[in-house]
């Protein structure tokens, strides 16, 4: 059960549905128990996740519009010198969420991923390093992020983290950590989004970053936690649905890094409790984690287990 605010929340990396899954459970959470995320002290996202971390630590509530239009196809994307498209009208900044995440996926789909979760660093950064150095270099990025981002007016005020990875070194970047280079959380949240070989890297500064999921699903470890915190990790990876799929490697490679990433904050002493898609919301989401057409479902099913979690029914 979660019946009390976490002091952390870590969201993690998912794709379209990641994203619609991470909302939906946090709605169902506050239905029933009345928890407000956004009072969390602090916030941690990779790659779809960074999303909804920028929206929570912004004071957006995931209750805000959560029927919003059909997502478009995961194909449609923008160059990426064109310039992004207005956000929507209106207060309910969650607003665009479900749209603009049909637009995104998550490095740990790709056929690299098992390897590079596989290796430590510092010889996993030189592994993701020679892998992000070949390949093809798209010059397109997912359509409306950046002004949707823009919509939230997220700050870095110490809460905030986004996880990325240095395309030139390899290495993981946490924007928002002290001593992290200086970033927008909009350039961060893209930068994190930016899927390799999908969609171009981000350049902040003289550098250029990519999907913190190509470093892990949620880089559990680099929360902020100290001795005695709540940390709530939330994994839309962790589906039990992907063991019965092509996918299944991807489960494993998830439960793989979040066992390393536990023994780290547990070693701080910190409390780590985490949540995945249940069997219900598993089956609802599939294995595709891109497929917007099973938006609506999958925002039903995550809400009705956020509601579980919290004590009703469950």
């Amino acid at each position: 059960m979660i019946r009390t605010r976490p002091d952390v929340i870590v969201l993690g990396a998912g794709g379209t549905l990641g994203t619609v899954w991470l909302q939906g459970l946090l709605s169902g959470i506050h239905d029933t128990s009345g928890i407000d995320m956004r009072e969390c002290d602090y916030f941690l996202g990779t790659s779809a996740g960074a999303i909804i971390a920028a929206a929570l630590a912004a004071g957006h509530s995931p209750d805000e519009d959560l029927h919003a239009p059909p997502a478009p196809d995961s194909s449609a994307v923008a160059p990426a010198d064109e310039e992004h498209p207005p956000a929507e009208e209106g207060s309910g900044r969650f607003r665009g969420v479900l749209r603009t995440a049909a637009g995104l996926t998550t490095a740990v789909t790709a056929p690299l991923a098992p390897l590079a979760l596989s290796v430590a660093a510092p010889g996993g950064a030189a592994v993701r390093r020679t892998l992000l150095a070949v390949g093809p270099k798209p010059k397109r990025r997912p359509p409306g992020l950046g002004g949707f981002l823009k919509t939230l007016d997220a700050r870095f005020d110490g809460r905030l983290r986004i996880a990325t990875v240095d395309r030139s070194s390899g290495r993981r970047v946490i924007f928002g950590e002290p001593g992290s280079p200086s970033a927008s959380v909009a350039q961060a949240v893209m930068a994190s989004c930016a899927v390799p070989w999908m969609f171009a890297a981000t350049r902040i500064g003289d550098r250029e970053y990519v999907d913190g999921g190509l470093w892990s699903p949620t880089n559990l470890d680099a929360a902020p936690a100290r001795r005695g915190a709540e940390v709530l990790c939330l994994v839309p990876t962790g589906s039990p649905r992907l063991a019965k799929s092509p996918f299944g490697a991807l489960r494993l490679a998830t439960h793989a890094a979040l066992l390393a990433e536990m023994q780290v904050l547990r070693a701080r002493g910190a409390r780590v409790r985490v949540v995945t898609p249940d069997e219900t919301a598993g089956n609802v989401m599939g294995a595709n984690l891109m497929d917007g057409r099973r938006r609506d479902a999958t925002l039903a099913a995550a809400r009705v287990q956020g509601r579980n979690l919290a004590g009703a029914g469950g």
